[in-house]
């Protein structure tokens, strides 16, 4: 128990100060950042140039499965073509720079830097191809405010509040995977990780991102519990498509995504969520 609670606050203190820290300077550094500009050409771009601007836009923008919806809704409303806006819609939960930030801390830079190729890639496979397949169809009119493209002058007091705002979104996903991390160290026998969940049998991976599909957890909070399964003797492979299914859909997500789309679109997203993570596992596997 003494561990346990040890590895608790390390993980709280590591968490809290690399989020708050790389959240601070990432919000710091938006009025860099030509939204309106990145808007235009999203209009204008053909499908492939278009998904890797959605990619670069989802990578600055801290949003979480359910935050991504209001601007995914702006951006249908502004005429973003279709398989651009699903890129963003599939790659924004699962990168920006304090997460792969803190996954090169805690699971080291090659791991860091495979996630983000596998993510950044299947979001933009994905998204143009659920355009390719037409499904702009399942499309709902809908309006829906909570995000609005202001233009935004530069401002330590303004960082430092918007900061705090997401800190204080983000603090009890951060407790709760320091929480679920330090039990994991403290109170499940590595040998008990190592015999049921580390061996090498192939229906591990599709298991772990079915059982991830439903939680409602930012990337920053599996991170911690990532790495506890690891060092346990937990493949790397089930690992990472949990985190990825855990991040990359949520039924919170899913509900709000049914203002928006029909019941086919949320199928096939879901599928879609499963078929990234469990294929991004087994890549995971490889390397």
């Amino acid at each position: 128990m003494t561990a346990a609670i040890h590895t608790f606050f390390m993980l709280m203190l590591q968490l809290t100060v690399l989020f708050f820290a790389f959240s601070f300077l990432l919000h710091l550094l938006q009025v860099f950042i030509p939204y309106e500009a990145l808007e235009r050409r999203l209009r204008r771009a053909p499908a492939f140039a278009g998904g890797l601007l959605a990619l670069f836009l989802a990578f600055i923008t801290p949003f979480c499965s359910c935050s991504t919806i209001p601007l995914v809704v702006q951006l249908l409303q502004k005429n973003i073509r279709f398989g651009v806006v699903m890129v963003f819609l599939f790659a924004s939960p699962l990168l920006d720079p304090t997460i792969f930030s803190v996954m090169a801390v805690f699971l080291g830079w090659e791991t860091a830097v495979l996630y983000m190729i596998i993510t950044a890639a299947f979001s933009l496979g994905m998204g143009l191809l659920l355009e390719a397949l037409g499904m702009e169809r399942t499309v709902k009119q809908v309006v829906m405010s909570g995000y609005h493209s202001e233009k935004k002058t530069f401002s330590w007091r303004r960082a430092w509040e918007e900061t705090w705002v997401l800190m204080k979104t983000v603090f009890p996903y951060l407790t709760l995977g320091a929480a679920v991390g330090a039990v994991i160290h403290g109170l499940v026998p590595a040998s008990f990780i190592s015999t049921h969940l580390g061996g090498d049998a192939w229906w591990l991976i599709p298991a772990a991102a079915v059982i991830g599909l439903p939680l409602y957890i930012r990337v920053s909070s599996m991170i911690p519990i990532s790495q506890m399964f690891i060092a346990g003797g937990m493949a790397a492979g089930p690992v990472m498509a949990m985190l990825i299914s855990s991040a990359g859909a949520s039924l919170p997500e899913l509900v709000l995504m049914k203002t928006i789309f029909k019941s086919e679109m949320i199928a096939v997203f879901v599928l879609s969520v499963l078929t990234m993570s469990t294929v991004s596992g087994f890549l995971f596997y490889l390397f």
